[in-house]
């Protein structure tokens, strides 16, 4: 078999009954990075992968379902000598919580090889439906090894899982059988006790007087040895009426029996809460996604509605204040006037009808999102189309971040595991349409087109994203790693926490972004009076114009857009003299003006984020990156649209 190149700080392996769900959890904790080969001279595939939890590489193979380990099939063969090898540091042996008698039957012969165990307790909420109730601190007493439990579909105790596996469990001790069986064991193992021998001598012991043929044939080669064994097994089956391999069995059968009724509490109805029926249809593989979708298109909806109408609101104050103060301003000084009015005044009313709706509602809704516990669960639902991009469920976490700031979203990145994936996440986030360029996309085509047009612009952005980040998956070196991230439980948002975090993530805009609105609209007012900005905008033109079919005027949206990207819109409206962008843009040119805002070069706070997490290389190649797309989808786009009749 192929065994993966990179290197790796602990081996893992799954040992399991066939149908335990040890599937589920290889590809929950590995993802795509997955590799399936045959082991060298059989015809039993082995899958192998990695994933990487707290800066640790660890690589997960997944043995053959067995249900015992003797060397009657080839699987239960591959599996044993794999274990017997000592390459896995740590054996995870996955049983169903479900059937927990039967699958202690596989776990007392791992003990009897002194595997360095942990027990991933699989299918808790299966067996919490049917009223099984397993007492998982006493069945570690017991057994004397870690036991998690885990439910592998959902990801519920895959954090405590690797925890344990980090904690590199010491071997585990076989535990005793009957009185009778104990003795002939300890009177094997003193016939064998001069051979010399890798494995535990009991458990060599155990098999020879089972019959298992490959040990036999390796440990046995001395004829007297044989022969005492010989008379050991023949007095077992004469005093018990049945082959010694039969008696073992019903040894490990008695005491898996035992130990099961020992931490088993059978309930008459099971003990099923509230909260744990609404977190099942949240994580469920068809509701949990109409869910999703709904709560996403509410969001949006919320949104564009609500923000729309405060918008309104504010513009007409800011209109009406302007009006009635400009008759007094122009009889003392009109250029007074004009910069006060036009400059100062028309910057604040327009950063504040056109941003501040916008992204104070975006942060409220993404706070009680935060705080109710939804948001880790959207993220396992979305683990599965994540990994066709190379990255798992929890980027969607920094990517719905991005949708409020590009900044933040940069930051968020570092929940990812390696290097590689956080330098992913970030090539993508920075396409995320965040709240300022969410002013674009509903200021102009969002108020001219309608909100199908400005849906339609969300979904080629998430588009562009996608298939950049399928793209750079191919590119960029290494695999996707698991999905390992907590699950808290759901709860009522508080209101006064809500508006703490709201207030948090909103306090930036008006401390920094307002600030720089209102002094980039004094400065277009003040340079448009020189005739400065004319220069400038001309300069570009045969992008803006040439390239990308757009107004010449739109160029200043493209040179303070760098700044932030508020500025844009309100830059334009101040340069043209009126928020009524219909006036010189064609529909066609209002959608190729929002797409390429939304994809172009990031604002200067995002370029910052950007050095400091990636390094000042990657930061640029990110930026050239975006300037490339935006200038191909603007050049392409607008003779599509035109083409159209647009």
């Amino acid at each position: 078999m192929e065994k993966p190149s990179r290197k790796v700080d602990i081996t893992v392996a799954l040992v399991g009954n066939p149908n335990v769900g040890k599937s589920s959890l290889f590809n929950s904790l590995t993802g795509l990075n997955q590799s399936v080969g045959n082991w060298p001279g059989k015809t039993v595939e082995v899958a192998e992968g990695t994933l990487a939890y707290k800066e640790i590489k660890i690589k997960v193979v997944d043995l053959p379902g067995t249900y015992s380990l003797t060397s009657f099939s080839e699987e239960e063969v591959v599996t044993r000598d794999y274990i017997l090898s000592g390459e896995a540091d740590v054996i995870i042996n996955v049983i169903d919580a479900t059937a927990l008698e039967r699958n202690l039957f596989l776990t007392l012969q791992l003990m009897e090889m002194n595997a360095p165990l942990i027990i991933a307790l699989n299918m808790v909420d299966e067996a919490t439906k049917k009223g099984i109730e397993i007492r998982v601190d006493r069945l570690s007493e017991l057994l004397g090894v870690p036991v998690i439990p885990i439910v592998a579909t959902s990801g519920f105790g895959l954090t405590e899982l690797m925890e344990a596996v980090l904690a590199r469990p010491t071997k585990s001790r076989r535990l005793t059988y009957g009185r009778e069986v104990e003795a002939y064991i300890s009177q094997t193992s003193r016939h064998l006790q001069n051979i010399e021998a890798p494995y535990p001598l009991d458990w060599i012991s155990i098999k020879v007087l089972e019959g298992d043929p490959i040990i036999t044939s390796l440990f046995l080669k001395d004829k007297q040895i044989s022969e005492k064994i010989a008379s050991v097994m023949k007095t077992m089956e004469d005093l018990h009426g049945e082959p010694p391999s039969v008696i073992i069995s019903s040894e490990r059968y008695a005491l898996s029996h035992r130990i099961a009724q020992q931490v088993t509490i059978s309930h008459a109805k099971p003990a099923i809460s509230f909260d744990e029926r609404i977190d099942g249809l949240l994580s469920h593989k068809v509701v949990g996604y109409l869910i999703l979708l709904m709560t996403l298109s509410g969001v949006f909806l919320i949104i564009f509605s609500a923000g729309s109408y405060l918008s309104a609101y504010i513009d007409g104050l800011f209109v009406w204040m302007i009006e009635t103060i400009r008759p007094h301003l122009q009889v003392l000084d009109p250029t007074l006037s004009s910069l006060l009015l036009d400059g100062i005044l028309f910057g604040l009313g327009a950063a504040t009808s056109i941003a501040l709706p916008y992204v104070a509602l975006f942060y409220l809704l993404l706070s009680i999102l935060e705080d109710t516990g939804y948001l880790p669960r959207a993220a396992f639902l979305l683990d599965s189309l994540m990994h066709k991009i190379g990255l798992h469920g929890k980027a969607f976490i920094p990517m719905l971040l991005g949708y409020g700031c590009s900044v933040p979203a940069c930051i968020g990145c570092r929940i990812m595991e390696t290097k590689r994936e956080r330098l992913l996440l970030g090539a993508l986030v920075v396409l995320i349409p965040c709240s300022a360029r969410t002013v674009v996309i509903l200021g102009v085509a969002g108020s001219y087109l309608g909100p199908l047009v400005a849906l339609s612009i969300y979904a080629l952005d998430l588009l562009i994203v996608f298939s950049l980040g399928r793209l750079l998956f191919k590119v960029l070196p290494e695999e996707p790693v698991g999905l390992i991230m907590e699950m808290p439980p759901l709860r009522m948002f508080r209101i006064a926490t809500v508006l703490k975090k709201t207030w948090v993530k909103t306090k930036d805009f008006v401390y920094i972004a307002l600030p720089l609105i209102v002094l980039g609209s004094l400065v277009v007012s003040l340079a448009s009076s020189l005739k400065l900005v004319d220069l400038i905008v001309n300069g570009i033109s045969p992008i803006t114009v040439g390239l990308m079919g757009l107004p010449v005027a739109t160029g200043i949206a493209f040179i303070f857009g760098f700044l932030r990207k508020e500025l844009a819109l309100i830059m334009l409206a101040t340069y043209v003299g009126t928020t009524d962008f219909s006036v010189f843009m064609t529909p066609a040119q209002m959608i190729i003006f929002a797409l390429v805002m939304v994809l172009y070069i990031p604002c200067i706070a995002t370029l910052s984020a950007l050095i400091k997490e990636y390094g000042l290389k990657n930061a640029l190649a990110i930026t050239l990156m975006d300037i490339a797309i935006a200038l191909f989808i603007g050049s392409f786009g607008i003779r599509i649209l035109m083409a159209l009749g647009l």
